[in-house]
């Protein structure tokens, strides 16, 4: 079966890594934006998150794997999570400014809709990540 990638961007001082790497796992909740949740109900387990933080840092961060199904968040049906797990951290992290840099991914939302929190990862960009950085699980 093949594994997608996603990418879910957090404001550090919400959810950082860090505290992903510590808890382990957690239900990756929060998510309002409609076209965001159409991605969250896409994911299913095994798939591989990219972990953003946005704001100041801008950078992809880390990784984590889908552990549970789509489900409707308890705190309000009409929204979606899912659990998430630690896998790594991304060493080097890689910067929206690299990314932007790169020149190749202009037709990605994460370059051209900035706002947008959590989206589906083109197969280019995770070739492109594993040449840059370590940490990257397959």
């Amino acid at each position: 079966m093949a594994v997608n990638w996603f990418l879910a961007k957090t404001e550090p001082s919400t959810y950082s890594i860090d505290d992903l790497e510590r808890d382990g796992q957690t239900v990756w909740d929060g998510v309002k934006n409609p076209q965001a949740l159409k991605v969250i109900q896409a994911m299913r387990p095994a798939d591989r998150v990219l972990i953003y933080h946005s704001g100041a840092e801008a950078a992809i961060v880390g990784v984590a794997e889908v552990i549970s199904p789509p489900r409707p968040d308890p705190k309000d049906p009409k929204l979606t999570v899912v659990d998430v797990k630690f896998l790594s951290r991304l060493n080097p992290p890689i910067t929206l400014r690299a990314i932007k840099a790169a020149g190749q991914f202009q037709d990605w939302a994460l370059v051209r809709q900035g706002r947008l929190s959590t989206m589906s990862v083109p197969a280019a960009f995770i070739s492109w990540l594993r040449e840059r950085t370590a940490g990257m699980p397959r």
